[in-house]
C-alpha cells in the first residue's frame, strides 16, 4: 500500500515542470503545469489511488498558488482536479488571477 509522506512535503521539480509529493515507498503524487509568459497553466494532477482522500492533491494546487503569488503569474486551471478545488476553495487563491475562461489547447 502506498503511503504518503508525513507532512505531504510538496517539491517544484521546475526542470520537469511538476509539482511532486514523494514517497518513501517510491509512489509519488504531480501536479504537471507549463509556464506561458505570465501564464502558470494547470495541466494534470495524478495521486496514486491508495493516498486518495487524503488532500494531497489540495498539496499540490496550494504549491502552485504560492508559486503564482511569488512570480506574479495568472493561474490557468485546465486540470479538471486543480479548476474544481479552486472553485471550492476561493479563500486559498486570494490574491492571485485566476483564467476560468481560458480553452486548452488543441490536442
Amino acid at each position: 500500500m502506498a503511503t504518503p509522506p508525513d507532512g505531504a512535503e510538496v517539491v517544484d521539480a521546475a526542470d520537469e515542470s511538476r509539482f511532486v509529493i514523494r514517497g518513501a515507498d517510491g509512489h509519488e503524487a504531480e501536479l504537471v503545469y507549463r509556464i506561458e509568459g505570465d501564464r502558470l497553466e494547470l495541466i494534470h494532477t495524478g495521486v496514486p489511488e491508495a493516498w486518495g482522500g487524503q488532500g494531497i492533491g489540495g498539496h499540490l494546487v496550494r504549491a502552485a498558488l504560492q508559486r503564482a503569488r511569488a512570480d506574479r503569474l495568472t493561474v490557468v486551471p485546465w486540470c479538471p482536479f486543480a479548476d474544481r478545488w479552486l472553485r471550492d476553495h476561493p479563500d486559498e487563491a486570494a490574491g492571485v488571477v485566476i483564467d476560468w475562461e481560458a480553452p486548452p489547447p488543441s490536442a
